[in-house]
């Protein structure tokens, strides 16, 4: 019995996040990022001119054919810092520390991150072009 709650453990752990709330990442990405990557998230927030390193334009994540999960959790949590404004992206970085849950990667490897980072992905994913 034990051997099985430990696999039942592990799973509930490592499992992809099931929900993704797109509309509460619209509203995290409207409060906390358009500043800089703009309402249409394309690079051109009133704050990009003053910016050392200009915002990525977020519409074009995918152009590879996949979004880049890893890389967008790890550029927002701060594994993969950005100081082009002279502290980490984002600015108000402990907003989406907590929650705790996995996401699955492009590469089908699930990546452990919070929920308003999550939902914040299921946002940025319906803002690309096909």
């Amino acid at each position: 019995m034990k051997p099985f709650l430990s696999a039942l453990l592990i799973s509930t752990l490592v499992a992809p996040a099931l929900a993704q709330d797109v509309t509460e990442g619209e509203q995290l990405y409207r409060h906390h990022c358009a500043t800089c990557h703009g309402i249409e998230a394309t690079g051109h927030g009133p704050m990009a001119g003053v910016l050392v390193i200009s915002p990525a334009d977020l519409t074009t994540l995918s152009e590879d054919g996949e979004l880049p999960v890893a890389r967008i959790v790890r550029r927002i949590d701060g594994r993969d810092p950005l100081v082009s404004h002279g502290s980490p992206m984002p600015v108000y970085g402990p907003y989406f520390e907590g929650r705790d849950t996995a996401i699955k990667s492009e590469t089908g490897q699930p990546i452990l991150t919070s929920q308003p980072i999550v939902d914040l992905l299921a946002y940025i994913a319906t803002l690309q072009e096909k």
